[in-house]
């Protein structure tokens, strides 16, 4: 069974910026990929990419004034980037 066989979520190419924030990548603009309800892609420099399990920040910038500020955990790291999944309150 392929990953793509196991995702809830459907996914959709969307081409954004977001902020993503933790101690050890610091503060990023960064572009996304793709985004599903229950996560996003994010591209990366391979020497920005943080582990699988790694919770960090993230904001999306320009579409509106106030976007929230979301907890999410990476959960798919490729040569191109990492798979976020949005964390909820836990």
């Amino acid at each position: 069974m392929s990953s793509k066989d196991k995702r809830r979520h459907v996914r959709t190419a969307f081409a954004c910026r977001i902020k993503i924030a933790h101690d050890s990548i610091g503060e990023l603009l960064v572009k996304t990929r793709d985004i599903s309800d229950g996560g996003v892609f994010v591209v990366l420099e391979p020497e920005h990419i943080p582990p699988v399990g790694t919770h960090l920040q993230g904001q999306v910038q320009g579409l509106m004034e106030d976007a929230p500020v979301l907890m999410m955990e990476v959960v798919r790291v490729e040569p191109a980037g990492v798979g976020l999944r949005f964390v909820q309150d836990e």
